[in-house]
């Protein structure tokens, strides 16, 4: 089994989701995507994994977002990947990944992340 979360520590949504994880007894690969953000590419597949575009990543409350002078067209997503890629603090969270049967969740609420490890336990 190959989790992989894409985690914010200072998230509480992401904590408990992370939580949950161990306590099913898995041991995911943590990337901490604040410090190091994933790059386009992946930013791309993890919105295809969970069926959304680029766009539907996006946390669109957040200031870096609404103040944001350099978006790019809000419908390329191969644009705003690269954007997100500099500005990862917008990037939607948790997002957990099942990397070996090439399914997704956002930890919105952390009990998604059920639906994922469900079958793997």
């Amino acid at each position: 089994m190959n989790i992989i979360i894409y985690h914010n520590p200072l998230c509480s949504k992401s904590r408990k989701t992370l939580e949950i994880i161990k306590k099913n007894g898995i041991e995911p690969k943590v990337i901490e995507y604040l410090n190091k953000p994933p790059d386009a590419v992946t930013i791309e597949h993890l919105a295809s994994l969970l069926e959304l575009t680029v766009f539907d990543l996006l946390r669109k409350s957040e200031t870096e977002f609404t103040t944001a002078n350099d978006l790019p067209s809000l419908h390329d997503n191969a644009a705003l990947a690269k954007w997100i890629r500099e500005h990862p603090k917008v990037l939607q969270r948790p997002i957990v990944v099942d990397d070996d049967r090439n399914l997704a969740v956002i930890g919105r609420p952390p009990e998604n992340v059920l639906e994922l490890i469900k079958n793997e336990l």
